[in-house]
C-alpha cells in the first residue's frame, strides 16, 4: 500500500510533469510563430534559439523534450529573444502566479492598500527558487529596477 506522502509525491510529479508540457508546448508555438524550425531534425531552430538568447542548447533541448523547466537566466534571455515579457514566462512557466506578480495600471508598483503587499527582491529570489546563497546578489540587482524607494 502507498503511503499518502509517497502519493502525494506522486501527484506533484505529475503536476510538474503537466506544466512542463504545457509549457513547452507554448513555447513551441512561439518558436515557430517566429521562424525558428524546431520541426525538422535538421532545422537548426534549437540551436538558432540556444545562439540566439546566448544559453546552452542542453538547456533548449531539454525544455522542448519536456525534461526540465529551464532555470531563471535561461528564461530571461529566451523571453527576450522571443519578445515576451519575462512575467508571462514565469506565471505560463508555473514559477510564479499572477497573484505574485500584480500588473498595475501605469507599470508601477502595487499600491499600499489595493489589496497586493509589494513583492520584496529577497521574497522574489525565494518563490523563484534562487539558491539561498545567490539571493543577496538576486535582490541587489533587482533593486536596480525598481523605482526609488523601491
Amino acid at each position: 500500500m502507498r503511503s499518502s506522502s509517497g502519493a502525494d509525491a506522486h501527484t506533484d510529479r505529475r503536476y510538474r510533469a503537466e506544466g512542463l508540457d504545457e509549457f513547452a508546448g507554448w513555447i513551441e508555438e512561439l518558436l515557430r510563430g517566429r521562424g525558428y524550425d524546431i520541426d525538422s531534425p535538421r532545422g537548426g531552430g534549437r540551436s538558432k534559439l540556444a545562439d540566439d538568447a546566448g544559453v546552452h542548447r542542453a538547456a533548449v533541448s531539454r525544455l522542448l523534450q519536456r525534461q526540465s523547466m529551464p532555470d531563471l537566466e535561461t528564461m530571461r534571455r529566451i523571453a527576450a529573444v522571443l519578445g515576451v515579457p519575462l512575467r508571462e514566462m514565469l506565471i505560463r512557466s508555473g514559477r510564479l502566479t499572477e497573484d505574485d506578480l500584480p500588473v498595475v495600471a501605469g507599470g508601477g508598483h502595487p499600491a499600499a492598500g489595493d489589496g497586493h503587499a509589494a513583492l520584496s527582491p529577497e521574497e522574489a529570489a525565494r518563490r523563484m527558487g534562487v539558491p539561498p546563497e545567490l539571493r543577496e546578489l538576486f535582490a541587489k540587482v533587482a533593486r536596480q529596477f525598481l523605482p526609488e524607494g523601491g
